[in-house]
């Protein structure tokens, strides 16, 4: 006999604990399930080990620039052994918390994969639930390819677990997974290429700072390959060759590993979903502007598994808070507004932007003025021997409000977040001249900005 349930909540990343949590309050009787370790991809395989291997990889990179300034050594070098060790010793613990917190709350564990057989129905791993309500929140996936070898490749998850770095790596797409690990792999000692597909890596930034971040890629020794159309890879012996045609004439690559970094899709295929009548188009789920299915009002979707904003933590998290103010008020009204959410590519430097690209706003006939300077030269950039700055804000001529803001240099993923709370908040760009940061700070360069 199935046990009931008011909620079931698939997957146990960001998305879903908040979901789970928020119905939780109310006296719900909650179940949570994941055929993974609990605690989803940015705790496990995304933004956090990421970010623990950039901050290392970041300050031996930065000790190499002041090589000389005031740090003297011989042979600095990455045990990518030891960085490995140090990441597992932050994550090593995390899915018994989660599961912890969830017991803690009253919410029930299931492990294994979750499957629909019906509009109320689940299986998982054998194990049969009904429930009033069903929050999917898988996560995603690597896309499919449709290339000849695609079993060769490695996941951005299986990146995250080498214990030896491959002396050469081919990366194949132009986006945050491969840009990311390239200067992570690069600094630690890895050969590098990435081979993108067409002109225009990175679309979601800035074009003109795009080209810097190229530029000091290149600097640094990763061969971006551009207008490089992957066809198929081939593993002779322990090596790997990546064909392509690189602008049309046909090229090869050989590598130790080859990493999948062209983007990711919801994870929803194993779910069944024909059977619950939750219609899907593509590789996406069909949702209303309430991330509630058109097809069963039964299910409702937050962050990567919804697909409706882009694909990052506060996304999911504004998601879940959209999904548990539906289930809860019992009308699906509300709706997520991803207007002002800022995105960085964690690369050395970082780049970061948020809101319209120039393009994007010249194809909507906006008049905006842009402020816009290359910094390298300023206090901030020299104190810490980085080459590469520059910044990009538009303002539109009428309302002053911000268009959009793009930003390289370091601590660029910090400065963006100012320009995005002015841009939710419709904070004029002039009144960020008001603005008394703490000096020296990036902060302080904002008023110069606008």
């Amino acid at each position: 006999m199935a046990e009931a349930y008011d909620l079931v909540v698939i997957g146990t990343g960001v998305a879903a604990s908040k979901i789970a949590e928020a119905c939780r309050s109310q006296k719900w009787r909650v179940a949570v399930a994941d055929s993974r370790p609990y605690g989803g991809t940015c705790m496990l395989r995304g933004c956090d080990p990421k970010k623990l291997l950039w901050g290392v990889i970041e300050a031996a990179d930065r000790a190499r620039r002041f090589s000389g300034s005031g740090i003297e050594f011989e042979n600095l070098k990455i045990s990518w052994s030891k960085l490995m060790q140090f990441k597992r010793s932050f994550l090593s613990e995390s899915p018994r918390n989660v599961e912890e917190r969830f017991h803690s709350l009253g919410i029930d564990t299931l492990h294994g994969f979750a499957h629909f057989t019906g509009e109320h129905e689940l299986e998982i791993a054998e194990r049969k639930v009904q429930a009033k309500h069903i929050a999917i929140a898988s996560g995603s996936k690597p896309a499919k390819l449709g290339i000849q070898g695609e079993q060769y490749l490695l996941t951005s998850d299986d990146f995250l677990e080498l214990d030896e770095l491959p002396h050469q790596i081919v990366f194949i797409g132009g986006g945050f997974i491969s840009f990311e690990f390239a200067h992570i792999a690069r600094r630690a000692g890895a050969k590098v290429t990435i081979l993108h597909r067409d002109s225009r890596p990175l679309s979601h930034f800035d074009s003109e700072l795009i080209e810097m971040l190229l530029k000091k890629s290149s600097r640094v020794g990763i061969d971006v390959k551009l207008n490089c159309q992957v066809e198929g890879v081939e593993q002779i012996g322990s090596r790997f060759i990546v064909h392509a045609k690189l602008n049309n004439t046909e090229a090869m690559f050989s590598a130790d590993a080859v990493v999948h970094g062209a983007g990711r899709t919801p994870d929803i295929d194993h779910l069944d979903l024909q059977a619950a009548k939750v219609e899907t188009a593509g590789t996406r789920l069909k949702l209303t502007a309430g991330l509630q299915s058109v097809s069963n009002p039964t299910v409702f979707a937050a962050g990567d598994a919804a697909a409706m904003g882009p694909m990052l933590t506060p996304v999911s998290e504004l998601d879940a808070d959209v999904v548990s103010q539906n289930l809860i008020s019992g009308d699906p009204t509300h709706k997520p507004n991803y207007h002002g959410i800022p995105s960085a590519v964690f690369t050395i430097p970082p780049l970061a932007g948020v809101g319209l690209t120039e393009e994007q706003a010249k194809k909507q006939n906006l008049r905006f003025r842009i402020s816009k300077a290359e910094i390298s030269s300023w206090y901030s950039a020299r104190r810490l021997k980085e080459d590469t700055a520059a910044f990009k804000v538009l303002i539109d001529e009428e309302t002053n409000r911000i268009l959009g803001a793009h930003v390289i240099g370091p601590d660029a993923e910090e400065s963006i977040n100012i320009f995005g709370f002015a841009m939710q908040f419709n904070i004029p760009a002039n009144k960020l001249h008001h603005l008394v940061p703490a000096y020296p700070s990036e902060g302080a360069n904002i008023e110069f900005m606008v």
